[in-house]
């Protein structure tokens, strides 16, 4: 079982950034888009902290930490994205 301390984000790649992503937009800020739509704004605050205690708490092999815990899922690559121009994406989505 996936670690449960980044429950938004489980929720992000769980539902809308795996291999069914189409379902929700066929790019990213599509895709982030829906699952604004879909929660509240309260669960997107929670998202944008547990990105920064994520990127703090892997400071050092933030790709292999990203990798294992939503490796199987999502891959920032095909997307053109680092692991770190991926989080930085998805902070100014849900900013906006």
């Amino acid at each position: 079982m996936r670690e449960t301390s980044y429950p938004e984000l489980n929720q992000l790649f769980g539902v809308y950034l795996n291999q069914d992503f189409d379902i929700w937009g066929e790019t990213i800020p599509d895709i982030v888009a829906c699952y604004k739509r879909d929660s509240p704004v309260a669960d997107h605050q929670s998202m944008l902290a547990e990105i920064e205690r994520f990127e703090k708490e892997h400071q050092h092999d933030l790709d292999v930490a990203f990798d294992q815990m939503y490796g199987h899922e999502f891959s920032p690559v095909p997307w053109g994205h680092t692991t770190a121009s991926f989080l930085g994406e998805l902070k100014r989505l849900l900013s906006e």
